[in-house]
């Protein structure tokens, strides 16, 4: 079982680091918001929409979705559009202003844009169910309980300390200026990422 742990933790976590949508819109809220209680919309509901994910990958859902050509490509092409759009309001964000709406959500938005970045994020869906979904497959019973678990504990984590992160470079640097570069780079990878996947459903 330790061994199942450890494995969730490792992979979860290096599935998680790089730089992506769900991790840049926490980040943001947590520079934004004037309180860390009041980015716990976010970091919830983007947690537990990974938990859900990771639970029904686990379940098997995964040999489903990646069975299916058409579900697969459908997926797909709806995570390319997200990431273009998505690229494009990153990259026009202005963090000088802190007040600007793309940047500091009320509790509602926050819950919505969390679910759009956690469930219509093709990376997301495809590194639970493609990659800890076939991982888990090694495993059965106490041992897949425990590597399943492991996993969404580090999403709970990870995404907390996003939001506390956050909130600390929100303070430390009111200009916004390294919010607003980490932005452009995000709305790059974003762009590279949506030709990546749009070139691997062309062949």
């Amino acid at each position: 079982m330790f061994e199942a742990i450890i494995h969730g933790c490792i992979l979860s976590l290096g599935l998680i680091l790089p730089l992506g949508v769900q991790n840049i819109f926490i980040f943001n809220q947590g520079a934004a918001q004037p309180r860390f209680l009041w980015v716990l919309p976010a970091i919830i509901t983007a947690s537990v929409c990974d938990s859900v994910l990771i639970a029904l990958a686990v379940l098997g859902v995964s040999v489903v979705v990646l069975g299916s050509f058409w579900i697969k490509v459908t997926l797909l092409s709806a995570g390319v559009l997200f990431l273009v759009y998505m690229g494009f309001v990153t990259w026009r964000s202005n963090p000088s202003v802190m007040q600007d709406e793309t940047l500091l959500y009320q509790p509602k938005k926050q819950i919505a844009f969390a679910l759009s970045v956690s469930l219509l994020n093709p990376h997301a869906i495809l590194d639970t169910v493609g990659v800890i979904g076939t991982s888990s497959l090694r495993y059965t019973g106490t041992e897949k309980i425990a590597f399943a678990l492991a996993c969404i504990v580090i999403s709970w984590i990870w995404f907390t300390g996003l939001g506390i992160a956050g909130g600390i470079i929100g303070k430390v640097d009111r200009t916004g200026h390294f919010i607003k570069v980490l932005n452009k780079l995000s709305a790059i990878v974003m762009w590279g990422t949506a030709v990546y996947i749009g070139s691997s459903i062309l062949k």
